[in-house]
């Protein structure tokens, strides 16, 4: 602490943008005034891209705060939070920076704003080293309701990289408190869907071959469910630009959602982007946890939220889960984790008995 002003080193563990993200969001939540020093210091290109900025811009406007340090390439800033507000906000990257990373700093805030708010979010629905917007629809918003809230997604354009362009519109009315969450079994595999796109110019073949190649590598795991991919292509007047990807779900007897996904790009043959997704869902299926690798570090703010103890029972925990934890831990300072290894298992417990005032945490 510096001061009144918590102290945040952006260069630890994974080191880019999820600790602006998870930081900033609490930071709203608990009125908590912040610095954050070596900003993205574990990425190439360090500093503040576009996406992160819009995405602090955007908390900032919710909540009437002061941000100091918000240019591009900045590798510190100051935030002060007000109160959290509803109403409309609109981020814009102007490139194809992640709408669903915009979506998780924004969305922890909102669901205790004074009133119902919607957000307009523009960027790239199907980014590289982000969640796909697919993905938000059909697997983290199912779980993430399981918290007793719930949000509207609407995509009305889809935007790919470089041209990003797309726009989704989140709406969401405000909560008192959330409940905890206990996803520890996992069940078993009852249904096996998804879809593989094509956008723009690109032939709807390719997505029929990605779907083919992710059922036949599916069936050499599991032989005795149907897998049912459907190829889209995308309305040309709902997309921008050129895109293609793929994405796989698996529902299990208890509710529980794993999946796998890829995207295409110049040069990738379709058939390794279909294979590519069957194998990151065949690998999440095995590891025996009743989320996949990607939710685990999405959950964790609204765990530290919930009233009451989450249990989730995951794989092997992922650097971008820990450091989710980490930075929650630091700011709430009322976090414990147990982690037991089990084979390829871990089951986590996070116990987080906060109660919502607000802007502030009682304990």
């Amino acid at each position: 602490m510096d001061g009144d002003r918590m102290e945040i080193d952006g260069g630890v563990m994974e080191g880019g943008g999820q600790i602006l993200r998870v930081s900033t969001a609490l930071s709203c939540l608990l009125g908590l005034p912040l610095r954050v020093r070596r900003i993205r210091a574990g990425r190439s290109q360090p500093g503040l891209r576009p996406q992160h900025l819009s995405g602090l811009e955007m908390i900032r406007d919710l909540c009437d705060g002061k941000l100091e340090g918000g240019d591009i390439g900045s590798t510190e800033i100051t935030f002060t939070p007000g109160k959290i507000k509803g109403g409309t906000h609109i981020a814009d990257t102007k490139t194809a920076g992640s709408v669903c990373l915009l979506m998780q700093v924004a969305m922890p805030c909102v669901l205790f704003a004074a009133s119902p708010s919607e957000l307009h979010l523009k960027g790239g629905t199907n980014a590289e080293m982000a969640p796909q917007i697919d993905y938000t629809v059909m697997v983290f918003k199912p779980i993430v309701e399981k918290f007793n809230f719930t949000f509207n997604c609407d995509i009305r354009r889809r935007g790919y990289y470089p041209q990003g362009g797309g726009e989704v519109i989140v709406q969401m009315s405000p909560v008192k408190e959330l409940s905890p969450i206990n996803l520890t079994e996992r069940g078993t595999v009852t249904k096996i869907y998804g879809r593989a796109f094509v956008a723009g110019s690109l032939p709807i073949k390719l997505a029929k071959d990605m779907s083919a190649a992710a059922v036949r590598c599916i069936r050499k795991e599991i032989r005795d469910l149907y897998v049912n991919i459907q190829p889209v292509r995308e309305p040309d007047n709902q997309a921008v630009g050129n895109g293609s990807g793929i994405i796989i779900v698996a529902e299990t007897s208890t509710g529980c959602l794993l999946a796998g996904s890829s995207l295409g790009k110049r040069g990738k043959n379709s058939d390794k982007v279909g294979i590519e997704a069957a194998e990151i869902l065949i690998r999440n299926l095995k590891h025996g946890g009743a989320v996949d690798d990607s939710l685990q570090d999405q959950l964790i703010i609204f765990m530290a939220l919930a009233k009451g103890v989450s249990k989730v029972k995951s794989g092997p925990i992922t650097l971008h889960t820990q450091t989710a934890i980490h930075f929650a831990e630091q700011l709430t300072k009322s976090w414990q984790l147990l982690s037991l290894s089990l084979k390829f298992t871990s089951v986590a417990e996070w116990s987080a008995p906060l109660k919502l005032r607000p802007n502030t945490f009682e304990v």
